[in-house]
Order: structure tokens, then C-alpha cells, then sequence
């Protein structure tokens, strides 16, 4: 159709990285377009994404949609081949409630209770394991959030899947195990083991290298304070 899409993202970033997913799962080409989302935003990115300024931000035929749930909706309902959301209007519905229970409640609260230090690590720890627990209820009994196949809630958790697993091994605290939630557990192997999910994801050493800087500056930062 001589279309145009770009995809302004970051390398490690779970969230560029589900519009990478979704487009693959497609079978859809487009240009990716690495930023430095922390020290020199480009002029394509600001002009694209005024509003927030961050990616990712995907462009087609030069119409750019900002904000990864969106761009996910965008792009199902853009190519309808191989759909990451169900066709049943309650069921869709569904998808999008588990997806913004994970994005609100699940990702900020794993993310604090990796980072936290000093006496709010054990609450942010609580709080989190807390709503792992409910998510790891609405999963039970079925191989991927979508069913058989990894779908639209499935992709947003990618960061669950993956990231968290070389985050906490550089935080020295294990906090998503086969013990505590075996069935995210098990869903976290399925999912990172399916072949278009494996070969776009970031490697974990990366990962794990990247956030033990960050981590460094946190408890610098921390003691200097204290």
C-alpha cells in the first residue's frame, strides 16, 4: 500500500518494545528510530509527541499516535490480520481493564519496591506482592492472559515477563519466583520462550547492566541524604 511507519522508541524500554511486538505479531515492516530519551531528545520526537515528549510514539503516513496502549489499539484495529484483541465487545473490554490495572497499579509498584530503600522497601514490597497476587488470579487456568495465544494483556505485561527477572537480580531481592506466583511464573517462561517475543525482546545482560547503574545512583543518593 506504499505505507509509511515509523517507531520512535528505546532500546530498553518495555514499552517501545510492545509496538515492536504487536507490529512483528502483524507482520508489519517499519523504520525503528532509537532515541536518548535522557539527555537529547530529537526535533522529530519533540515535533511528534508534543504533549509528553516520550516514546514511543509511532508514525503512519506521517499521522503520529503517542502512548503505547493506544498505538497497540491503533495497530489492531489498522491491520486486522492475526488480532491481539478479542473480537467480543465484554472480552475486549476485559483486555483493557487488565491492561490499565497493570500500567496504574502493577508496573509502579514493582518498579518502587526494586528501587525503594530504607524503611518503605518492606510496604512497597507488600503493596506490590499484593497486586501480583490479583493478577496472578485473573491468569490462573489459562496459558497466556489472551487464551492460547499471546494477545493484547499478555504484551503489555511484557514488563512483568521479562524485565522484572533481570531487575531484581541486579536489586539482590527475589520478588517474582516459582514459589510465590507460580503462575505468572510459568506464564512469564511461555511467554518469553514464544519465538516472535524472543526475538524482540532485549537481552538481559543489557538489562541487568543498565539498571545496576541506575540502582548505584539511587543508593548513592540515598546515603548521602540519610
Amino acid at each position: 500500500m506504499g505505507e509509511e511507519l515509523k517507531l520512535f522508541g528505546v532500546w530498553g524500554s518495555p514499552f517501545s518494545r510492545r509496538i515492536e511486538i504487536a507490529l512483528k505479531i502483524k507482520g508489519v515492516e517499519y523504520e525503528y528510530l532509537e532515541e536518548d530519551i535522557f539527555h537529547n531528545k530529537s526535533a522529530l520526537l519533540l515535533k511528534y509527541n508534543p504533549v509528553h515528549k516520550k516514546i514511543p510514539v509511532l508514525v503512519h503516513n506521517g499521522k503520529p499516535i503517542a502512548e503505547s496502549q493506544v498505538i497497540l489499539e491503533y495497530i489492531d484495529e489498522t491491520w486486522n490480520d492475526n488480532p491481539i484483541l478479542p473480537r467480543d465487545p465484554y472480552k475486549r473490554a476485559m483486555a483493557r481493564f487488565w491492561a490499565k490495572f497493570i500500567d496504574e497499579k502493577c508496573v509502579p509498584a514493582i518498579w518502587k519496591s526494586l528501587t525503594s530503600v530504607g524503611p518503605e522497601k518492606e510496604k512497597a514490597n507488600e503493596e506490590a506482592c499484593e497486586l501480583l497476587s490479583t493478577l496472578e488470579g485473573e491468569l490462573k487456568g489459562k496459558k497466556f492472559f489472551g487464551g492460547e495465544t499471546v494477545g493484547f494483556v499478555d504484551i503489555v505485561a511484557s514488563f512483568i515477563g521479562h524485565w522484572v527477572g533481570a531487575v531484581q537480580e541486579a536489586a539482590g531481592f527475589d520478588f517474582l519466583t516459582e514459589d510465590k506466583f507460580p503462575v505468572l511464573y510459568k506464564w512469564a517462561e511461555e511467554f518469553k520462550n514464544c519465538p516472535v517475543i524472543k526475538e524482540n525482546l532485549p537481552p538481559r545482560d543489557k538489562i541487568l547492566a543498565d539498571f545496576k547503574a541506575r540502582l548505584e545512583m539511587i543508593t548513592s543518593s540515598y546515603k548521602n541524604k540519610v
